[in-house]
């Protein structure tokens, strides 16, 4: 579904394969207080938004999703919301120059034809950012990129920096399919799609992320750490550096204890920093437990719970669960142990639960125990301690070097292979790039690798890129910047 508003008036708009669809709409929606009104359109809206333009009091609508046709837009009358003038196609792909529009989990996937969808309209200083997702929201590098014009169908430009919103790296992987908007302080956020597609092709999560314009009037968002703690904002602030806690993943591969396995949900699972993989236990009974330990004292400041559905029976969102009930003990010796969090009690879903502490506690040694589940089995997709190590930061990445052919070099421009000498006090590094050095914009989570295949560039065009390595006890200082013709 889609949600905007005109007025005082919230709409609710969803795919449909059929001509005539409903838009609800509500002055009072918490009161569930809704009228229907029947949207009639020569084709089926798939992924639709409807945008208000405030200055001109104007509504206009965008949809679309194929590999074969373009995005849309259509002008709507203000009054009946009905389709007025013909539909005008707006936007398509160009994966031939755009690398990161190729279909595939790592954009290498030639055979088939990517895809266009979930678009959405804002406007800022005047212009108007057709946003769209792409390449398939199965993948990790599903991305969002933008068109900028003067008018709300068009023309419109390629935005020389794309994708904006970007994350195939981490824990949580995709950025795409997402909507721009504005807090109550006016600072800008992007919420996206995240995908885990284990249980089904198109599972999926919701991410936000810091978002804004920069003095360019440049679309951006900024998804560098973006899955660890991130402050929303009490003030208007710089979304580019001033959102980050700073509090660092403690037990990323770390050793691990558990009751129990269930065949290959094996127990590093919890740990692992990919939310694609998980550790089950064989039951969901009372005292199931997972240990963390951290290797170390370390001070932390804040807990996730990620659960994973292994036998889960409950389909859809029943108004009452059992809830996830579970209790947090900590350690220093593993022997004797003192509860942290209680959540015995519980009796809400909370697929993933994020525990900050308002006292931060020092310990080594961190266990989790299942006391109820509200469907399935006792299963982990990561257990996440965040705080602060009691060791050193890594120091400056050393010979990175991106490889990449040269415009006058027969090769293919829209990859690049990074290579850079492994940092041993380090637990991943990430990697910026832009188009200028001024705007490294996007970013990627490499863990535990010192190389990365990069398949995103667009081919005609001189990039910049930039790297740091992080640790449970901070974020390194950035390389030199390299600039690849």
């Amino acid at each position: 579904p889609s949600l905007s508003f005109v007025n005082d008036t919230l709409l609710v708009v969803g795919s449909t394969q059929g001509k005539e669809f409903p838009i609800w709409m509500s002055t009072n929606p918490s009161k569930g207080d809704w009228k229907e009104l029947v949207h009639k359109s020569e084709a089926a809206a798939w992924d639709p938004q409807i945008f208000w333009d405030k200055e001109k009091d104007e509504v206009y609508e965008y949809y679309g999703s194929s590999n074969l046709y373009p995005l849309y837009g259509v002008k709507l009358n203000r009054k009946t919301f009905q389709p007025e003038g013909e539909r005008i196609p707006v936007l398509a792909l160009n994966d031939d120059e755009h690398g990161w529009e190729r279909f595939g989990e790592h954009n290498d996937n030639t055979f088939l034809q990517p895809f266009t969808e979930g678009a959405f309209m804002t406007k800022y200083n005047n212009k108007y950012y057709l946003q769209y997702g792409a390449p398939g929201t199965e993948f990790s590098g599903y991305a969002d990129g933008v068109y900028v014009g003067k008018n709300p169908l068009g023309p419109f430009e390629y935005q020389s920096h794309n994708p904006f919103s970007y994350k195939p790296g981490g824990f949580a992987r995709g950025a795409g399919h997402g909507a721009t908007f504005q807090d109550v302080y006016n600072n800008y956020w992007h919420v996206s799609t995240i995908g885990i597609c284990t249980k089904n092709n198109f599972e999926r999560r919701i991410g936000i992320w810091p978002a804004g314009f920069d003095t360019d009037d440049i679309l951006y968002s900024n998804t560098a750490y973006g899955d660890y703690p991130t402050y929303l904002p009490t003030e208007k602030k710089n979304h580019l550096n001033e959102n980050f806690s700073g509090w660092m993943l403690l037990n990323y591969n770390k050793p691990i204890q558990v009751s129990s396995t269930l065949g290959g949900f094996q127990a590093n699972f919890a740990v692992d920093e990919d939310i694609k993989t998980y550790w089950s236990a064989k039951s969901a009974k009372k005292r199931e437990y997972l240990i963390s330990d951290l290797g170390e004292k370390s001070t932390i400041n804040a807990i996730q719970i990620n659960y994973a559905d292994q036998d889960v029976e409950i389909m859809g969102k029943p108004e009452t669960t059992l809830g996830h009930k579970y209790i947090i003990y900590v350690s220093d010796d593993a022997n004797k142990w003192k509860v942290l969090v209680d959540k015995s009690k519980n009796t809400t879903d909370v697929p993933h639960d994020y525990i900050e502490l308002q006292n931060p506690t020092t310990t080594r040694f961190v266990k989790i125990e299942n006391i109820q589940m509200p469907t399935g089995k006792f299963a982990l997709g990561g257990f996440r301690v965040f705080g602060k190590g009691s060791g050193e930061k890594p120091k400056t990445v050393q010979n990175f070097v991106p490889l990449r052919s040269g415009p006058r070099v027969k090769g293919e421009r829209r990859n690049v292979w990074f290579k850079w000498q492994q940092e041993p006090n380090t637990d991943g590094y990430v990697i910026y790039f832009g188009k200028s050095p001024e705007k490294l914009y996007g970013s990627i989570m490499v863990y535990g690798k010192n190389e990365y295949y990069f398949n995103g560039l667009d081919k005609s065009d001189s990039y910049y890129f930039q790297i740091e390595a992080f640790n449970n006890n901070g974020i390194g200082a950035r390389s030199e910047i390299k600039k690849s013709e």
